[in-house]
């Protein structure tokens, strides 16, 4: 719906410690031109810490607060609508908050829009808004995402739209995010105005691919290779026999071999292979699973198999990606004594753990 003339648009900006400043500027910055478009005040805006208190950002920068949660809860209660809220997160997990959740579904309930930039769209699964709706997840917390929230259609995506709620991976995706609003407000007239200003050539759309595929330095244009790509981001847990992936495409086997080597420098095989792992690794790091439940949610049909794939390409076994960095850099140059000693003391000890070497 056209927003009017003389229509104002406000958004409240929650920052949750260690946000990403990349994100929270893009998307402010998108709404500062556009009043610069316009020629008014067409959106304001208003940050929101825990307690009113600067927030640190990823970079260490502050940013100040011109409220505070327990503030703007109370405040909401007495007005008719609420503004647009938008909870900015970064790389890390946001810890359990139930004052913040109570509020977002308060806000719900008065009909107002929900945003979820990076780790605020964990927050609002954890909320339960996000249930039954579609959520773009940074790919680096997709696996630990879609473990813990059966419910939401999250997609490896910039940004998606779902009715009034939006989410996004975050860096420079806000900016494409927040265009969309304002193009839904005012029209495609003022976006490309914006653009003009930003110098930005490209704007990505609802549901375009968060970023560029693996191996790939330039930019991946022919379309049979990108549907088999999709098709293996979405069948990671029981992996597909090539040709079942060439299927998809309208192509021969040959001529997809040979399109994959051209635009990625590498086989298919081993392509799926190279995003199994990724999936593989970032659980390792983001979750508590064990290490055989990470093999099999990967599509491995055995642990000493997926260590052996794991080991090739990371340089070390899979639980030792859990140690810190300075212990992995040490294990490495103990090598094979270090390793003959550990499965010993292991077995004297009676460990129940995998054998995963």
């Amino acid at each position: 719906m056209l927003y009017s003339q003389s229509t104002c648009r406000n958004f409240c900006f929650y920052l949750l410690p260690a946000f990403s400043l990349q994100a929270f500027s893009s998307a402010v910055e998108a709404l500062r031109l556009a009043n610069e478009v316009l020629g008014r005040e067409g959106y304001s805006w208003q940050i929101i810490s825990d307690d009113g208190e600067p927030v640190a950002s990823n970079c260490g920068l502050l940013v100040g607060a011109n409220s505070s949660l327990s503030f703007e809860r109370e405040k909401s209660r007495r007005l008719i609508s609420a503004p647009a809220v938008v909870v900015v997160g970064g790389r890390n997990a946001p810890s359990p908050h139930k004052q913040l959740e109570a509020w977002l579904r308060e806000c719900r309930n008065r009909r107002s829009s929900l945003v979820g930039i990076s780790g605020g769209t964990i927050v609002l699964a954890r909320a339960g808004i996000a249930e039954g709706r579609r959520c773009a997840v940074h790919w680096e917390q997709f696996p630990i995402f879609s473990e813990r929230f059966l419910g939401v259609s999250a997609t490896q995506t910039a940004f998606e739209r779902d009715g009034d709620l939006y989410t996004c991976a975050g860096g420079d995706a806000p900016f494409d995010m927040f265009l969309d609003l304002v193009d839904g407000d005012h029209g495609t007239t003022v976006v490309n105005r914006i653009c003009e200003k930003a110098i930005a050539c490209r704007t990505r759309s609802a549901g375009d691919r968060q970023r560029l595929p693996l191996h790939s330095r330039v930019r991946l244009n022919h379309q049979a290779v990108i549907k088999i790509i999709e098709k293996m981001e979405a069948n990671l847990t029981e992996p597909l026999l090539l040709d079942q992936l060439v299927g998809a495409a309208g192509l021969s086997r040959r001529q997809i071999e040979r399109l994959f080597r051209r635009e990625l420098g590498c086989s298919p095989s081993r392509y799926y292979l190279d995003l199994r792992l990724e999936r593989a690794h970032l659980l390792l790091i983001s979750s508590r699973l064990p290490v055989v439940e990470i093999a099999m949610a990967c599509g491995f049909i055995s642990a000493s198999h997926f260590s052996k794939a794991y080991r090739d390409t990371y340089g070390c076994a899979p639980h030792q990606s859990r140690l810190p960095v300075h212990q992995r850099k040490k294990m490495r140059s103990s090598g094979p004594e270090l390793v003959r000693t550990r499965k010993i003391d292991r077995r004297l000890s009676n460990e129940r753990v995998p054998n995963c070497h």
